[in-house]
Order: C-alpha cells, then structure tokens, then sequence
C-alpha cells in the first residue's frame, strides 16, 4: 500500500488529470459548499499544472519552436474555454469578459513574462540575448491582432458602444485566424530558425541539451493526458466560477478582475515554465512562450467568441477604455525597443514589470 503511495506521489501529474475528472463528474451540476469549492479549486489548479506539464513533454518530443507553439496553444485552449463557460452561465455582465481576459493576457504575457524572463536572464548574462527578427515578427503581429480586435471596435461607428457590428466582428475574427496561421507557418516553416536560441555572440542554438527527448510512447500518453487535463479543468472552472464572481463582487472590485484571475490562472504554470528557460540561457524560448501565448489567446478566443456570439444572449464588448489603450500604446512603444536591439539589460526587464504593475494596480483600482 505505501509502495502504491508513493507511485501516485511520484507521477502526480498522471494522477491529477484522472482525479480531476472523477471529481468533475462527482460535482457536476451541484450547488457546492465552502468546503467543496476549496477542495474542487485546489483540484483545478492542479490539472492547470498537470496540463502545462504534460504539453511541456509533448515539446520536449517535437523540439523548439514547435514545442512553444504546442505550450501557447494548449494554455489558451483553456483559457478560451474558461470564457466560453462564464460567458455561457453569465449574461449581460460577461458581456466585457472576453475583453477583460484577452487584454489582460497580452499584459501579463507582453510585460509580465517578457519583463520577468529579461530580467532574468540579463542578471545571469549582465545582457539577455535573443533573435530579433523572430521576436520582432511575433510582437508585430501580437500588435496588429490587440489593435484590430481590441482598439478599433471602440471607434467604429455602426454600433453603438465598444462592440463590432456584425460584419465587423467577421473580419476581426478572420483576420485573427489569418495572421495567426501565417504566424505559425513563418515560426514553424519558412524561418524556424528565427526563432530558436542564440548563444551571446548570436549563434543560433538548433540542438536541445537539457535532457534526452522522451520515447514516442511517454509523449503519446502526455498527449492523451493533456487532453484529459484540459476536460477537468474546463469542468470545475465552471463548478468554482460562480465563486469567483461573488468573490469579487463582495469585495467591491470591477467585474474586469474576474478576466485578470482567469488570465493569471492560466498563464501562472507558462510563466513558470518561461522562467526556467531563461535560467538556461534560453531566453528566446522564453520570449516565444510570452508572445506566442498572447498572439494565441487573441487569434483563437477571438473567433470563438464570435462564433459563440451567434447563440450567446447580450452584448460581445471588445473595446478597451482610454486608460487600458494607453497602457497597450506604452507596451507597443517599449516592446518595440526592447526588440530592436536583440539585446537587453535589466533595464528593460524592469520597465516591462513597471507597466504590468501599473496595470494590475489600475485593474483593482480604476
């Protein structure tokens, strides 16, 4: 019985994903107490971590970039079906949460894990070196997507409020879904290595010497695994997130903050993984983790969303106010100098820190 123990202790993230989804079908469709909702949270966290785990050793198998492309997606996955599923159980006041969750992805993931990951690793190096071109193309395009789908429907004028028409919403979510898919194929294909590893002298870095990749047996089962993570994480989201938003509400915080914990739940284990890369020297990896999951979260949720709008009663707000844009123009501005270079100090590792504490500051106090 201990030998059996220890076993589940030893491989807890194939445990979790199993328990997860016992518990899911334990709770699903009750009304939970105080007690169930800690246990069923504590659960979800855990599935969040197995699942970033397991999409972790599916790219350890592929190797990079593709592994980072198989973390974002697999962590926006979950973000979008987060979402969909206050959306769906929410009505008029989840008519901003898209909004709210998207904006506070790219803000953590443009300033949070990119500021994080520079510092890091321009303490270690006294410069953090990367690719500009590949980091350069990935904050391009994660500019163009904010811009298009969450600054413009502020302006637009065949709607009242910050909402795309219908037309609108179309185009936004098939220029989401065109740019991301051109991303991909310039990552993945025509200039991979853009955006792999460099050394200090700027030498790409194509081979992986951290650890032997793992047996196609051990990356098909995290696969499997993975997809069961992401069941049980979608399920008890729902089971818990009537109390998040009471939580809030007793507070007196905006409902915005319900989009920043859900961005912060997801993005929590990805930031993780960013950092040990760039304890590594792997600060490019990091900066594709940080961008790829911020281009992910707004060319994916984007278009799910505006396929979710057809059966989903209310208003979609997508529009930012005038202080999130110009929190967004500032991101734009110092990014863009941060990458130019292909070079960065401390400096810029905490500049990018400055400008998401000052909007998780603005987030709880407006």
């Amino acid at each position: 019985m201990l030998r059996t123990v220890r076993a589940v202790a030893g491989h807890w993230t194939a445990a979790l994903p199993v328990l997860a989804v016992v518990l899911l079908a334990l709770s699903w469709g009750r009304s939970l107490p105080g007690p169930a909702v800690a246990l069923v949270a504590c659960f979800l966290a855990g599935a969040v971590l197995a699942a970033v785990h397991h999409a972790e050793v599916v790219a350890h198998r592929v190797g990079e970039p593709f592994g980072s492309l198989v973390l974002a997606v697999a962590v926006t996955i979950i973000e979008v079906a987060l979402i969909l599923t206050l959306m769906t159980d929410g009505g008029d006041k989840s008519a901003s949460l898209a909004r709210d969750t998207v904006f506070a992805a790219v803000m953590i993931t443009c300033n949070g894990i990119v500021g994080l990951c520079l510092l890091v690793g321009a303490l270690r190096r006294r410069v953090a070196v990367f690719n500009p071109e590949g980091t350069g193309a990935a904050f391009a395009t994660v500019a163009t997507l904010a811009g298009l789908s969450l600054v413009l429907p502020t302006f637009t004028t065949s709607k009242p409020g910050p909402e795309f028409a219908p037309a609108q919403l179309i185009f936004a979510a098939l220029a989401a879904v065109v740019l991301y898919g051109l991303f991909v194929a310039t990552q993945t294909v025509r200039h991979r290595d853009y955006f792999l590893p460099v050394t200090s002298s700027g030498r790409v870095i194509d081979e992986d010497d951290h650890a032997d990749p793992p047996t196609r047996r051990t990356a098909l089962t995290s696969l499997g695994l993975l997809a069961l993570a992401l069941v049980g994480v979608v399920g008890l989201a729902k089971a818990v997130s009537p109390t998040i938003e009471a939580g809030v509400a007793a507070a007196g915080l905006p409902s915005s903050v319900v989009g920043v914990v859900i961005a912060l739940l997801v993005l929590l284990p990805e930031t993780i993984a960013a950092v040990r890369a760039a304890t590594r020297d792997r600060v490019q990896t990091s900066l594709n983790l940080g961008l790829g999951s911020a281009m992910a979260s707004i060319g994916l949720t984007i278009p799910a969303v505006a396929a979710a709008s057809i059966w989903l009663s209310g208003p979609l707000v997508l529009g930012l106010g005038a202080t999130h844009m110009v929190l967004l123009a500032l991101t734009v501005v110092v990014g863009t100098l941060t990458v130019i270079p292909g070079r960065a100090t401390p400096l810029q590792g905490g500049v990018h820190l400055a400008l998401l504490a000052a909007y998780l500051v603005l987030a709880v106090s407006p």
